[in-house]
């Protein structure tokens, strides 16, 4: 009667030791949805290559920030709608219809005649990219039991790696042999594997709606917030590249629009940092924001500032793909589960102390490789953090609203890089880093004039931020009872 009584438990754990995300049940998914992640980074670091030689070619330098501007505001609305549509009758058709999208956009662009064309595909892009990544975290939620989540999110994290250091020398290649369109046209080949491995298999493991009893329409609020928010971050953007009084016209008219559609798209609480799922949501934010806006101008410090090569400037972050893998890794094991929220606060502190670390080379007997080795630690941190972020997210939901909450991460994700881009930005170019920059492009960019306080004005703010960052991450548990 023991030997019964205790069966069930040994063969739990039989099967817990064998289950994996490449075990027989789970093998197509998995590689339908990591090739889906490896198209998106390939096109994110493909097409940022290409992008300039298509905006000189198309005569649309002046609408350059456009291009990228067009895609995320799009797909800030996207993001609610393929949450909602998850939620409501499943993943699989957001998800279709996002890679779809997808290609569809790199075609436009390919294949534009004019800057305009080439901004409209852009904007297609956005669309799918949005539709894409919340139909892949609610797949996540639906088709992973808890303890494989770790696992394939660290194995989204490791897809990035190769093509961040072998995207950009591909763009470039065939940019410079057989032209700009090309990059363009050549990726959308790539949708045909998700598309063949991922969908049946999502059909077969998370179809359907996670609540049938829900109304099948979406909420039309939850639509009208997604526009504004779409709206006033296209606002924000634009007034970010400017320094004129219009521009703090138009900056304002999108926080207007900005601040009560966010208050009504992310958890309540989230701004106060309240425990559990609103601090989750805004420690994401957070931790993006703070590292993309510091990373974005580390290549520009380096060529300027210490007279290196833009390729020598690019390959000083190479590193920091591989040490970004190996954190989600980490997180990924079991043994650190009950250690995770420590975790994250190592991984923000890490974040802090690279960017900090970073502008140290503007002073000249600090070596240059110090950037790199800093954002290899930096790296690591944002390894922890964002796969937890999102392993905590899928946790903290119910079924019938990680949609909606994997919508919110993502928001909260892509806003707090348009406002923290925007404003480190605005900060640059008030203490001469326009001028610096233009130089820079222009001569030689041992030439161009030193700004450090320019720089200083970025990353010490940011490292600030992620210092906030390691406060919110002891607040990602439930609430005491």
């Amino acid at each position: 009667m023991a030997a019964t009584d205790h069966r069930p438990d040994d063969d739990s754990r039989v099967s817990l030791r064998t289950e994996g995300v490449l075990d027989k049940a789970h093998r197509a998914l998995s590689i339908g949805t990591v090739s889906v992640v490896l198209l998106i980074a390939f096109e994110a670091t493909a097409v940022g290559t290409a992008m300039p030689v298509a905006a000189r070619e198309l005569d649309g330098i002046p609408l350059y920030a456009f291009a990228f501007s067009a895609y995320f505001t799009t797909s800030l609305l996207a993001m609610v709608l393929s949450g909602q549509w998850s939620d409501r009758s499943g993943p699989l058709a957001p998800l279709a219809t996002g890679i779809s999208a997808f290609g569809a956009g790199l075609l436009l662009s390919g294949t534009a005649g004019s800057m305009l064309a080439f901004i409209l595909g852009r904007a297609v892009q956005g669309l799918g990219g949005g539709l894409v990544i919340v139909a892949l975290y609610v797949v996540i939620g639906r088709a992973y039991a808890e303890h494989l989540r770790p696992s394939i999110m660290a194995a989204f994290a490791a897809s990035w790696v190769v093509p961040s250091v072998v995207g950009p020398l591909i763009a470039g290649t065939v940019t410079e042999t057989l032209g700009w369109r090309w990059v363009f046209a050549g990726i959308p080949v790539l949708v045909v594997l998700p598309l063949a491995l991922a969908l049946p298999a999502i059909r077969r493991m998370a179809s359907g709606p996670a609540d049938p009893a829900a109304p099948p329409s979406f909420d039309r609020r939850r639509i009208r917030l997604a526009l504004a928010i779409s709206l006033g971050a296209g606002l924000f953007q634009y007034a970010g590249q400017d320094l004129r009084p219009l521009s703090a016209v138009l900056a304002l008219a999108g926080a207007a629009l900005l601040v009560p559609a966010a208050l009504g798209l992310l958890p309540a609480g989230t701004f106060r940092a309240a425990r559990g799922l609103p601090s989750v949501v805004l420690l994401r934010g957070v931790a993006a924001g703070s590292f993309i806006a510091a990373e974005s101008f580390v290549p520009l410090m380096l060529v300027t500032q210490r007279g290196l090569s833009p390729t020598l400037a690019g390959l000083s972050l190479a590193v920091g793909g591989a040490t970004w893998a190996f954190g989600s890794w980490v997180q990924s094991r079991p043994r650190v589960e009950p250690y995770r929220e420590r975790l994250v606060v190592l991984g923000m502190l890490l974040v802090a102390a690279a960017i900090l670390t970073a502008p140290t080379v503007l002073i000249p007997a600090v070596p240059v490789w110090t950037v790199a080795v800093a954002w290899a630690f930096g790296c690591l941190g944002m390894g922890l953090v964002i796969a937890s972020t999102s392993v905590l997210l899928l946790k903290l939901s119910a079924p019938h609203e990680a949609g909606t909450n994997s919508a919110a991460l993502q928001i909260s994700d892509g806003l707090s890089n348009v406002l923290l881009l925007t404003a480190g930005g605005a900060a640059f170019a008030a203490l001469g880093g326009r001028l610096l920059a233009t130089t820079a492009h222009g001569a030689a960019a041992t030439a161009a004039p030193s700004h450090p306080d320019a720089f200083a004005a970025v990353f010490v703010p940011m490292a600030a931020v992620a210092l906030v960052g390691a406060w919110v991450a002891t607040r990602l548990g439930d609430s005491p009872h």
